[in-house]
């Protein structure tokens, strides 16, 4: 199958469609959007079926095959916000309190991408490794640690942070990395994630097959629902693109393609399947926008929204679904043939 051929299955798959339609009503500037309530609900929703799902296939599996994969997205998420902290300084010119909010963002993962990127992968019959949403939850937090011990490094953590109501003294740079890392850790995606994931492992197959029509069956239309509502979010915040600038944007889309071919390398030396090495690599050039922000506006609070937002949500999250699943996908079969 031909790059173009697999660009237009994906394309017209149900959940990029959906993602269209939101973007849609927002240029015909129709009031279609969900609430608050039940936008909470599906996302909620989303981050406990993918965990649970996992972990019925990490029931019973040794833990000796998923070290390797597992290393491997340690290695890619430590290393990430490296080299995008300085890329992000020095090509776009930004400050470092940016430069490390971009990082922790493009170093840490998108939990819908991933939804996505399985969705896609059911739909042509690809297996995949079902452990992945458990590599899915170890990417998700060390990117944040080290793009902020980045900043504390470069003298732009603040000093002061901000949790609740009220304040907290930053003594010393590492106090500024713990509070972000247990901000992170404590976010409803990673629990919701991780306790899925045991959830599902201590029900095995038999216990999961009371709640499979709902946790399991409804995924891909509930993946359809958030993403439609997640395309009016983007295309609503297409305004803001104006800030981010020519380079920003060079490295919004460069990075992803440069990090999935480094996730595709690592998945084949681990021995993951071509399948699984499309799920890595699209989460090595996925970028957050639920974990990282909540992270970042706690230790960083100089740093631009306008910024870290706009990229990762507006740029990296429609090119990667549009464009870049698809590209992925290419890129495996030839370098699994």
């Amino acid at each position: 199958m031909t790059l173009i051929d697999l660009a237009a299955t994906n394309l017209l798959s149900p959940a990029i469609l959906c993602f269209a339609l939101g973007a849609f009503g927002v240029a015909l500037r129709s009031e279609m959007r969900l609430p608050e309530p039940v936008f909470t609900a599906v996302s909620m929703y989303l981050m406990l079926a993918i965990g649970m799902k996992g972990g019925v296939e990490l029931a019973g599996r040794p833990v000796a095959d998923v070290i390797a994969p597992a290393t491997a997205a340690l290695v890619l998420g430590c290393l990430i916000p490296l080299w995008c902290f300085v890329l992000f300084r020095r090509f776009a010119g930004v400050s470092s309190a940016d430069a490390a909010a971009l990082a922790a963002h493009y170093g840490s993962v998108s939990a819908v991408t991933f939804a996505a990127v399985i969705a896609m992968l059911d739909l042509k019959g690809i297996a995949y490794e079902g452990y992945m949403p458990a590599i899915l939850a170890l990417m998700e937090v060390p990117a944040i640690a080290v793009a902020i011990g980045l900043a504390a490094f470069s003298g732009a953590s603040a000093s002061v942070v901000h949790s609740g109501g009220g304040t907290l003294a930053m003594g010393a740079p590492s106090s500024g990395i713990g509070a972000a890392t247990m901000q992170a850790l404590s976010s409803k995606s990673i629990v919701l994630l991780v306790g899925g994931l045991i959830i599902g492992m201590a029900a095995g197959p038999q216990g999961m097959a009371k709640v499979k029509p709902f946790f399991i069956d409804l995924l891909p239309g509930m993946l359809c629902l958030f993403l439609l509502e997640l395309g009016r979010v983007a295309a609503s915040r297409l305004k803001d693109f104006r800030k981010v600038g020519p380079a920003l944007a060079t490295l919004a889309i460069a990075l992803p393609v440069f990090h999935a071919m480094l996730g595709l390398g690592l998945a084949y030396m681990v021995g993951l399947s071509q399948g699984g090495a499309i799920v890595l690599a699209t989460l090595a050039a996925s970028a957050s926008y639920i974990a990282a922000p909540a992270a970042v506006q706690l230790v960083l609070p100089q740093a631009n929204p306008g910024y870290y937002l706009t990229c990762s949500m507006v740029i990296t999250f429609p090119f990667n679904i549009i464009a870049g699943l698809p590209l992925y996908s290419a890129m495996a079969g030839m370098l699994y043939r």
